[in-house]
């Protein structure tokens, strides 16, 4: 499982960056980070090196955030290997809620997807031999 940080920050000019700038004067290094918003708000998803510090240094600033554990798994980088992976998932009754990828290596994309149902997902994805993080 991976743990993600969610910030709750308000759809207006500059929150997205002083979020950012609180996380880099504590010296967090982010590895991921996805933005998601509507007209009124949006949800910063970020994965660091030291969720505990970020979580600490956002909250002191007044960040709304919380820790979500997330599903992590290597891709293969080739054409259709996320779709396989996805509709074995999906004729197995799971849902996956939001995802994203961030740097892979050795041929490899690395995603982070949430799901209601992670351990039935994570035993899915070893009978499909994928490589968990």
């Amino acid at each position: 499982m991976i743990k993600q940080i969610a910030v709750f920050l308000e759809n207006k000019e500059g929150r997205a960056s002083a979020c950012c700038k609180v996380l880099k004067d504590a010296g967090v290094n982010l590895y991921a980070l996805s933005i998601a918003d509507t007209k009124d708000f949006g949800i910063m998803r970020i994965i660091t090196e030291d969720n505990a510090k970020a979580l600490r240094a956002l909250k002191d600033a007044g960040f709304l955030s919380s820790e979500v554990e997330l599903v992590g798994m290597e891709v293969p980088d080739r054409a259709g290997a996320l779709a396989e992976l996805l509709i074995a998932l999906g004729d197995n009754d799971i849902n996956v809620e939001y995802m994203y990828s961030y740097a892979g290596v050795d041929g490899h994309a690395k995603i982070a997807f949430k799901t209601s149902m992670p351990e039935k997902a994570i035993e899915i994805l070893k009978k499909q031999g994928v490589t968990l993080i």
